[in-house]
């Protein structure tokens, strides 16, 4: 075919589609029940059209396509994965299901004794600040890639301060492996079970490659797990042996005690912060419908009624219906993160929001009189930013209860430049 018909043909094409006055007309013509079905139809194909984008890129992306590949898969590649899939695909559920793994951990009668006799999280005036330190810890290597030196420097940070219950053995192996383990499991069980679409197994594989370099960073012995001697091939293999140790571990540790109880109340308390006292009850019973039978009785909770079940549990997986069919997905520029990505000019970091009190919160001009939130918790009597809150941010080293700070700076230095120069952004099943 000659380039001479081709075109004779393409020009007949073009003089058959309708005109702008023509398009013009049929629009102003056609009645509005059309126009909306119209609009209503092309909103949906755009939705579906765009929802899986990013979760195609990702596989697109990386050089894992087969399981085989996943035995290759570095840690720096989990990060970035999961960063993806956290700060833009899942934010919410992705919190919820670190905060409710932090949770869990207190209905193991040797974790909630430490933390009533350390009285970091089992009083309210220490509980809020102990939160944020914990979550700004998490948030810094779970936010940078795990060869980075803000990442390993987080980890140092963590590492010494496990270190002085470590050595009296007020933490055992057990309940470190335990912890690590939720925040590999909960996260893949909440967004499984809540959101609109489920992970995929690179997503998975990354969760397990992921947390199992932060074990080896913390020094974390995994001898409790079936293949410890012959390694792991991958990351879901992992995945699934912490998941499987873990479940026996509950069974057979997690008990109720009083313990369990006060940490979970003052938990909870920090959880309804923001909700009317009147509603507290209901709010409590809201936590423990989250919570399995075991969970529960570990916590001394009671049994919420089955009707508030049944709707939370609809509520959820009604919003994943609607998030999946009808919600566009959240741009890169929306992003969700903990904290700042680059220090402020007194060479710390924020935090980006705040439930309880806002520790490492901004105490600026917007911060302070334009801002929503601080009205209502000023007119509803709740902490506003302040300079009691540390408003010039937070430097990693420092982070912690007020009486470490500035201590532990010579033994985190060498756990630091040990973490740099072992590779730790490279595979950790390699």
């Amino acid at each position: 075919m000659t380039s001479e018909v081709i075109r004779n043909y393409a020009t007949a094409a073009l003089e058959q589609l309708p005109t702008m006055d023509k398009l013009r007309a049929l629009i102003k013509d056609a009645p509005a029940w059309k126009l909306g079905l119209g609009a209503g139809i092309s909103y949906l194909a755009l939705v579906r059209l765009l929802r899986y984008r990013r979760r195609d890129r990702i596989a697109k992306k990386y050089p894992y396509k087969t399981r085989a590949d996943f035995s290759k898969m570095t840690a720096d590649d989990a990060q970035a994965i999961l960063r993806s899939v956290f700060e833009c695909e899942f934010p919410f559920i992705g919190e919820k299901s670190l905060q409710f793994a932090l949770f869990r951990t207190y209905g193991i009668p040797t974790i909630s004794k430490l933390l009533v006799k350390t009285k970091q999280l089992s009083t309210k005036e220490l509980a809020p600040r102990r939160l944020t330190d914990t979550a700004v810890l998490i948030a810094e290597f779970l936010g940078s890639p795990p060869s980075s030196e803000r990442a390993n420097t987080a980890i140092a940070r963590m590492n010494y301060l496990h270190s002085l219950y470590q050595a009296s053995g007020q933490i055992s192996n057990e309940d470190m492996l335990y912890t690590l383990s939720l925040f590999a499991v909960e996260p893949v069980r909440w967004v499984n079970t809540f959101e609109w679409r489920e992970l995929t197994p690179l997503e998975v594989c990354a969760t397990g490659t992921f947390w199992k370099s932060v074990g080896d960073a913390m020094g974390i012995s995994y001898e409790e797990l079936p293949s410890y001697k012959r390694g792991w091939k991958d990351g879901i293999e992992w995945f699934e042996e912490v998941k499987v140790w873990a479940l026996m571990y509950e069974q057979k540790v997690m008990l109720p005690t009083k313990d369990n109880h006060q940490t979970a109340v003052e938990t909870t308390k920090m959880l309804l912060y923001d909700v009317p006292k009147p509603l507290h009850g209901i709010g409590e019973n809201v936590v423990a419908a989250l919570m399995d039978d075991r969970l529960r009785e570990a916590m001394m909770y009671k049994m919420p009624p089955s009707w508030l079940q049944s709707c939370i549990h609809n509520a959820l997986h009604i919003r994943k219906y609607i998030i999946r069919y009808l919600f566009l997905p959240r741009p890169q520029a929306m992003k969700m993160r903990v904290t700042s990505e680059k220090p402020n000019k007194y060479g710390k970091y924020n935090v980006m929001y705040y439930e309880v009190e806002p520790w490492y919160y901004p105490d600026n001009f917007t911060n302070r009189w334009l801002s929503l939130q601080t009205w209502v918790k000023w007119m509803r009597g709740l902490p506003i930013p302040g300079p009691q809150y540390k408003p010039e941010g937070y430097d990693v080293p420092n982070v912690g209860p007020k009486h470490l700070e500035g201590k532990g700076t010579a033994e985190m230095a060498q756990t630091k430049e040990r973490l740099m120069a072992s590779g730790r952004g490279g595979c950790p099943f390699a």
